[in-house]
């Protein structure tokens, strides 16, 4: 299980989240100096329009961010599952140098298919 780290925000001040973002609850965030001048820099350069853009894109880099996460999680279990079953393949310096000989001869046999068809 992974191991839970906390932050401590020094100097903060709280935004308040955008009813959309929480099912139509309500919650204050609290951001540290830079993150508000960040965001206030965004809505200067008419990046953003509204803090609340902000917490939205944040959230939605966030899941986006989580999907893949839980997909790399999924793809590790299925290859551990596979390795339990006795599916592997065994990788040693021999069979590593034997698939980079094959990889080279594929290479090369397509490089001269297309040279030979070229001209």
């Amino acid at each position: 299980m992974a191991k839970r780290r906390s932050f401590r925000l020094a100097q903060t001040r709280s935004v308040r989240l955008p009813r959309f973002a929480l099912g139509l609850l309500d919650m204050n965030v609290r951001l540290t100096p830079d993150q508000r001048a960040f965001i206030r820099d965004a809505i200067a350069s008419g990046r953003l329009q509204r803090e609340e853009d902000a917490v939205r894109e944040a959230l939605a880099l966030w899941e986006q961010r989580e999907r893949a996460r839980a997909q790399i999680l999924s793809a590790v279990d299925a290859a551990e599952a596979s390795l339990a079953q006795g599916r592997g393949r065994p990788i040693t310096e021999e069979s590593v140098r034997q698939l980079a000989g094959e990889v080279k001869s594929r290479g090369r046999a397509r490089l001269a298919a297309e040279q030979n068809s070229g001209s």
